[in-house]
């Protein structure tokens, strides 16, 4: 398959371009600074641009956005706003531009993540934008069809444990091996509309 992969210079998209590109895939690595393509996805302008320089695609894969972390006393819109449109917008814009360049019964496989679901101090602004990708995904699989959607919904990664670990207690963490089989699963599978909880 030839997949567009966003965000694939960052922790999980580095592993995820070598998951990928191991099993056969021939893998479109998008950043904002290096990659095959750089282009910033917060921006619309430029995803319409990163279609058209990518061409045709069997699947996307998102594991790119940006979230502030803040006590809820010391949030502003503007830090609303900012998770909105670096992690929910984003996304949304890769599926709602990406669905005349993807095959007909290609997938779109977005990030998200635990605080949808267990939120923790500091984190209102990545819940209220991990449970929107959600529900966007939920939705646009009744209408996308037979093109495909999921989200993967990841707990804390192993591997990042020692710089964000203390803001999880308790709560275990997922290696990101596994996290790459649920996007592979996203990806070769046959399901719509999955969140798949890790």
């Amino acid at each position: 398959m030839r997949i567009l992969l966003a965000g694939a210079t960052g922790t999980l998209g580095s592993f995820l371009h070598k998951a990928l590109s191991a099993r056969g895939h021939d893998v479109l690595a998008v950043t904002r600074n290096g990659g095959d393509l750089r282009y910033d996805i917060t921006d619309p302008a430029q995803v319409t641009a990163l279609y058209r320089a990518a061409g045709r695609l069997d699947a996307v894969v998102g594991a790119a956005g940006h979230v502030p972390f803040k006590p809820v006393t010391e949030m502003a819109s503007e830090d609303y706003l900012a998770a909105f449109h670096g992690k929910v917008l984003s996304q949304i814009e890769l599926v709602r531009q990406g669905l005349a360049h993807v095959a007909e019964r290609g997938s779109f496989t977005l990030i998200t993540g635990i605080l949808a679901r267990e939120p923790i101090p500091t984190g209102t602004a990545a819940s209220m934008a991990n449970a929107a990708v959600e529900a966007f995904v939920r939705a646009a699989a009744i209408e996308i069809a037979p093109q495909r959607i999921n989200a993967v919904s990841p707990n804390v990664f192993t591997e990042s444990l020692p710089g964000y670990g203390s803001l999880f207690p308790g709560m275990g963490s997922v290696d990101l091996a596994d996290v790459a089989q649920a996007y592979i699963r996203s990806v070769e599978g046959a399901q719509t509309g999955q969140v798949y909880t890790l």
